[in-house]
């Protein structure tokens, strides 16, 4: 039976070593757990948001600073792919004092839920977002069945 305050302390300060542990064990992955609900994406990649708007799917990937020439868009069934590569060189006559942005090159793949026609998507890229118009197959659209 717990008979003073310092007892209560010891416990929670035993909880907190615990929960601090089982925290660290999630960072040792290769993907890390965030703070958040879902997993954390890996840094380098570009963030992604996948819409299905019914006959057809929208991505939408963050690609700051980069150029249509930069990317490079792959469509087969159901998968799709996506490569960018970030150029670091410096203007002409300039002296390099510091490089955080350097080259980088990334890949990021998507089995999407159902086929997708590749002859009719679409890509737009504008103030560094990608948007990707992915009209579903014709075997992949819901179909409304009448009852005789």
């Amino acid at each position: 039976m717990w008979t003073r305050v310092s007892d209560f302390d010891r416990m929670f300060g035993a909880m907190d070593l615990l929960r601090s542990r089982m925290n660290r064990v999630f960072g040792d992955f290769d993907r890390s757990y965030g703070n958040d609900y879902g997993w954390v994406v890996t840094e380098g990649t570009p963030r992604t948001n996948l819409y299905d708007a019914g006959d057809h799917f929208e991505i939408m990937a963050e690609v700051p600073g980069m150029t249509k020439d930069d990317l490079n868009l792959r469509i087969q069934g159901n998968y799709l792919e996506i490569r960018g590569t970030r150029k670091a060189d410096a203007p002409e006559g300039y002296k390099v004092h510091r490089v955080e942005r350097g080259a980088a090159s990334f890949t990021r793949s998507f089995t999407l839920p159902a086929d997708v026609d590749p002859e009719k998507v679409g890509a737009s890229l504008k103030d560094g977002i990608l948007t990707l118009t992915l009209p579903k197959a014709e075997a992949a659209k819901p179909k409304q069945i009448t009852i005789n």
